[in-house]
């Protein structure tokens, strides 16, 4: 669904992503770790046609976002840091909205459902956005991205700031998706929550992929010596 061969972007003189080799498949989530600037945003840009690289490609289920950026966006469910929705509006007239544009117009008891699904409760529902917190903000994202259908979830450092049980709840209604057959790529700092929900970990540094991971039989503490392994490597040698 996602591939990435030998995908290099530059800015200036600044090599964001060097020859980036990448496939996600239905059914996996793949998580990158890495320090800000490692490339990881870099990456889910390329996938959404925000940019296009100077050198390789990138598909999205065969599509060039660059060249067809709307014909795989429709395919795309995109979650940020931080979920940009309408403060003055409910939680379901939020999704209600969303799910228009996407060109659906699903009834409101099944947009209640997916809200649920996602893990709001059934009073915060129909209460305005500008009184939730970010984990519940988050939690509208993934509505939203179950109301679309997305064959391809793409997230960008999604459970940062979330408290222990919102980012434990996020991961447990991530897994839906995979587990639908979607397609699944992250990035994020957590190492613990990467190995929660991962079939493969991707350690990213300048730009580069370093080290991929498969996440079973390997314990959180086990991928961080070797994220730190890498990130200590230049000042070792």
């Amino acid at each position: 669904m996602l591939h990435a061969d030998r995908a290099t972007k530059r800015y200036g003189t600044v090599t964001a992503l060097d020859a980036l080799n990448l496939r996600v498949e239905p059914g996996e989530t793949v998580c990158l770790l890495g320090a800000n600037g490692a490339g990881k945003t870099t990456t889910l840009n390329l996938f959404l046609g925000f940019a296009e690289p100077d050198e390789g490609a990138v598909r999205v289920d065969g599509i060039d976002p660059a060249r067809e950026p709307e014909k795989a966006r429709r395919l795309i469910a995109y979650i940020p840091e931080n979920v940009a929705l309408y403060p003055a509006l409910t939680g379901l007239e939020n999704l209600a909205y969303f799910d228009r544009l996407s060109g659906h117009s699903q009834p409101p008891a099944r947009l209640r459902e997916l809200l649920v699904e996602a893990g709001l409760a059934e009073d915060q529902i129909s209460r305005p956005v500008g009184g939730y917190s970010k984990g519940m903000r988050q939690k509208v994202g993934l509505a939203i991205a179950f109301a679309k259908e997305a064959r391809i979830l793409l997230l960008d450092e999604p459970m940062s700031g979330l408290d222990p049980k919102a980012a434990s709840d996020f991961t447990a209604r991530l897994k839906t998706f995979s587990a639908a057959g979607c397609a699944v790529l992250m990035a994020t700092h957590d190492i613990f929550r990467a190995k929660e929900c991962a079939s493969r970990i991707g350690i990213m540094k300048s730009g580069t992929l370093v080290e991929t991971i498969a996440s079973a039989g390997v314990d959180a503490n086990r991928i961080e010596q070797i994220y730190l392994d890498h990130m200590h490597a230049d000042a070792v040698s």
